[in-house]
């Protein structure tokens, strides 16, 4: 064997992995290995075409709702401030919290026995629903008829990136696959020039569980979240570099594409379909992003309507990104605003000063949310969601024991209020009660899971049905846990 045979035996032997090795054994192994890691084939079978991983799917039934945007406010607003006023709760502010109410309880940081302490801001009934609103709220009251509400929410994390991690991914621990991620999964993308799932950032910092929640966990990582910018660039580094044509770009995509298209009928891993389609997709997103994201192109009133500021990044700014990225048929738009931890450290993370300041920030952009989806007749079949991680306690805080000069409140898995609208749910209308003080359901108790099985209900997908091979199980974003549709939301 002269000197070139050896070289190219041994550069054979080199690509050779235990992926091929397992793959091609004759005892059946492979099949069961490649199962196990998430490889064999994906849950839709023959509906799903491997060289459009993006492509649109059928739901298994008529859904309600056809995209989601997601309004997660990190750090979990406090409900006493906001839907939840208690008067019972407001007889009892500056009295000792009751015995039965802090044995046996774990909490972030209340030690010893704190002061209950009853809603700091005025409230009253909205009008038209007769359900209870804060006056922080001003533009938003005037949608209650559109919201519906769930008031006994429960966690079982009372820490906020796990928190964060359970209400985006079904699971507290890293490496699960985000919502998002299982929607665009199971039901594709309308607009094959942006990303399915896209996420918008404000408020200064990135949530606690960080990339994780919009990450696609053990799903192949082409259906994970596309973090994007309201200012500047949407996505760094898109545009092509000095002295690189479109044409020239396209051409290096097609090469890259059929140098890993044959990768992909050799090994078989779905990893490499994901990257053709993200350069494909890059390629494309260099005319349609630019335009998704200008702002510049709204009318002057639509501006006021929410409050924007083009060239800032702003909870506004994304909001009315949200509604551009929707009607351009992305499937799922995730919005994350922090600052929300009302502990009372400070005047920013006050209930009186900082939570303010907070629901000025929102208030009008999701009011203008609302109305635009209307106006523009995609309320009816986009699923707004609204909500925190978990609730605030009944109790001031006394951080060390000690009364804080500032007004906060703990973390609270107990009870929690989140809201819901358009996409098949009941417009004004409250779901559960929880007790005098707020502290417990009395009725109508709903876990995470729940939730997730309704959002996937609207979209026409049981949750059951939508699942992938990993690690020996066929997992759901609801878990191995029971869970339950919530009937009562549902229009």
């Amino acid at each position: 064997m002269n000197p070139i045979q050896r070289h190219l035996e041994r550069d054979t032997l080199h690509q050779i992995t235990r992926r091929h090795f397992l793959r091609n054994c004759a005892t059946g192994m492979s099949t069961l290995w490649l199962a196990s890691q998430g490889l064999a084939a994906n849950a839709g079978g023959s509906r799903r075409d491997s060289s459009k991983p993006l492509g649109v799917l059928p739901p298994h039934f008529a859904p309600k709702a056809k995209r989601v945007i997601f309004l997660h406010m990190a750090g979990a607003p406090s409900q006493f401030e906001m839907f939840q006023p208690k008067p019972e709760l407001a007889k009892l502010d500056g009295q000792e919290c009751p015995k039965e109410f802090l044995d046996g309880q774990r909490f972030a940081f209340i030690t010893g026995v704190p002061k209950l302490l009853g809603p700091v801001h005025p409230f009253h009934q909205e009008a038209k629903t007769g359900m209870w609103v804060t006056d922080r709220m001003p533009f938003l009251e005037k949608h209650f008829s559109k919201l519906c509400f769930i008031h006994t929410m429960q966690t079982d994390q009372f820490n906020h990136a796990p928190a964060q991690l359970l209400v985006h991914t079904g699971n507290q621990n890293l490496g699960y696959s985000s919502f998002g991620s299982w929607v665009t999964y199971g039901l594709g993308s309308e607009n094959e020039n942006l990303p399915g799932y896209i996420v918008l950032l404000s408020g200064g910092n990135n949530p606690d569980g960080g990339k994780s929640l919009w990450g696609a966990g053990f799903l192949p990582s082409v259906y994970q979240g596309v973090q994007c910018r309201s200012k500047g660039e949407p996505v760094l580094y898109l545009e092509n570099p000095p002295g690189v044509d479109r044409e020239l770009r396209g051409d290096v995509v097609k090469a890259i594409a059929a140098l890993n298209q044959k990768t992909y009928e050799r090994v078989g891993d779905p990893e490499t379909l994901t990257r053709i389609s993200q350069y494909e997709l890059a390629y494309r997103m260099q005319v349609s992003a630019s335009d998704a994201f200008d702002l510049t192109k709204e009318k002057p009133e639509t501006h006021a309507l929410y409050g924007t500021q083009p060239g800032k990044e702003s909870f506004a700014n994304n909001c009315l990104l949200a509604r551009r990225l929707a009607e351009r048929g992305v499937r799922f738009v995730q919005l994350f605003d922090w600052g929300w931890d009302s502990h009372g450290t400070g005047k920013d993370t006050s209930l009186d000063q900082g939570l303010s300041d907070k629901c000025k920030q929102i208030d009008q952009p999701i009011a203008a949310l609302l109305t635009d989806l209307q106006v523009r007749g995609m309320l009816d079949d986009t699923l707004v969601i609204w909500g925190g991680e978990f609730g605030r306690t009944p109790m001031r805080e006394n951080r060390g024991g000690v009364e804080m000069a500032f007004i906060g409140r703990d973390h609270h898995p107990a009870a929690f209020t989140m809201w819901l609208a358009g996409g098949g749910v009941k417009g004004g209308f409250s779901l559960g009660e929880t007790d005098p003080i707020g502290y417990h359901p009395v009725t109508e108790p709903v876990q995470v899971r729940d939730l997730h099985a309704t959002l996937l209900h609207l979209l026409g997908l049981e949750h059951r049905k939508l699942t992938y091979p990993f690690q020996g199980l066929d997992q759901k974003l609801t878990g191995v846990r029971s869970s339950r549709v919530i009937e009562e939301i549902l229009a």
